[in-house]
């Protein structure tokens, strides 16, 4: 009787260890073969995003801007309009951990000074990307953060739902997926 009283919590434990584990047939997200960064840099207008908290004072008008530096790494401004009619700007730095081509980046938004700790530096991994660079999807590997960059306002509606349905294919929640207000 003693060993069953100590294997039903037992059980419950295993059970909820599992439950919370990730998907471990969930493929794991892949990136784009390589990544120019002197093609991708410049303005990139926000289409659409997974909402999360860094981005809630946003209500639209978002771009992302890439400039090179001359310490090898990239400059990044992320400017959206407020309800109040200003603007939020959000300066940091990109960092290619995996060598010069790699599409997958580090951005911090910290201070320099804290760069040394891992926890600031964020994934940011190209996931699709067009020939002519001029529609991406940027993610990261537990796809909680999603963000469709195109470079201009708009998007044809056809290319778009090419591109969702290939993000669907690699497991993103199209649900979650909210458009960005741009000017038209």
């Amino acid at each position: 009787m003693k060993t069953l009283l100590w294997a039903v919590p037992a059980l419950l434990l295993a059970f909820q260890a599992r439950a919370a584990a990730p998907d471990s047939a969930a493929k794991p997200l892949t990136t784009i073969a390589s990544l120019d960064l002197k093609r991708y840099a410049g303005t990139w207008y926000e289409i659409a995003k997974f909402p999360n908290s860094f981005q809630d004072k946003c209500v639209g008008y978002t771009t992302a801007t890439y400039s090179a530096r001359e310490d090898g790494r990239v400059g990044v401004v992320n400017r959206c309009r407020r309800k109040d009619g200003d603007n939020d700007v959000a300066e940091g730095v990109a960092r290619q951990p995996d060598g010069p081509t790699s599409p997958r980046l580090e951005v911090r938004f910290a201070p320099a000074i804290v760069s040394f700790l891992p926890m600031v530096w964020g994934d940011y991994w190209v996931i699709d990307l067009d020939a002519n660079y001029t529609l991406a999807a940027v993610s990261e590997p537990k796809r909680e953060y999603l963000w469709i960059l195109s470079r201009t306002p708009t998007v044809d509606p056809a290319v778009y739902d090419a591109l969702l349905k290939r993000l669907a294919a690699q497991g993103l929640d199209m649900n979650r997926l909210v458009p960005t207000k741009q000017a038209p």
